[in-house]
């Protein structure tokens, strides 16, 4: 029941979004008409990168009450990075198939496991556990600069999430335009 909640909310933003996305990549297109779709791709990439790695920063120092929303965050970001770039390879992404694709993306960019979910958030489940060991041994001033520790580190596993739904998508949807058609039989 969850699952198919979770399901329906994400088609909600994933058909919400498809708008957004394409004024995007056409924006993208105007501002640099000689641009490969690759270096389109990695400017798409960059930015979403920018927004992850602000977001992790942040989420990093207020722990694990966070991880959710990072979480929420970072798959938001994704999920429309994906999408661009399939716009970018002339996806028509209001189809069934298309939107299987890019979920497909998605889920194999982040390796669709639970072992991904605790890597995410080991830094901040550290980084709690370490406040709360030195504050409870008298060093509280200390404890309180752990978490800005692990700020950077999520910051910089957002980042890396990111990057590899790009290189994802390109790989995808690159190769997909690249395969010999077939001819129609005579």
């Amino acid at each position: 029941m969850l699952a198919a909640a979770a399901k329906e909310r994400l088609w909600g933003v994933y058909v919400g979004e498809i708008a957004r996305c394409r004024k995007r990549v056409e924006e993208l297109r105007e501002k640099y008409p000689a641009a490969s779709v690759q270096e389109l791709s990695q400017r798409l990439t960059d930015t979403k990168k920018a927004w992850a790695s602000t977001g992790g920063a942040v989420s990093g120092l207020f722990g694990l009450m966070l991880v959710p929303a990072d979480l929420l965050f970072v798959t938001a970001l994704q999920l429309t990075l994906i999408m661009e770039i399939a716009l970018l390879h002339r996806v028509n992404l209001k189809s069934d198939r298309a939107r299987d694709e890019v979920f497909e993306v998605l889920g194999y960019s982040n390796g669709a496991d639970t072992v991904n979910l605790a890597g995410r958030a080991g830094p901040k489940l550290l980084a709690r556990i370490a406040e709360k060991a030195l504050t409870k041994r008298g060093l509280a001033q200390l404890g309180r600069a752990v978490p800005v520790i692990a700020s950077p580190v999520v910051a910089f596993l957002n980042n890396r999430d990111l990057q590899r739904a790009g290189q994802a998508a390109v790989r995808f949807y690159g190769t997909i335009r690249e395969l010999p058609r077939r001819r129609p039989a005579t």
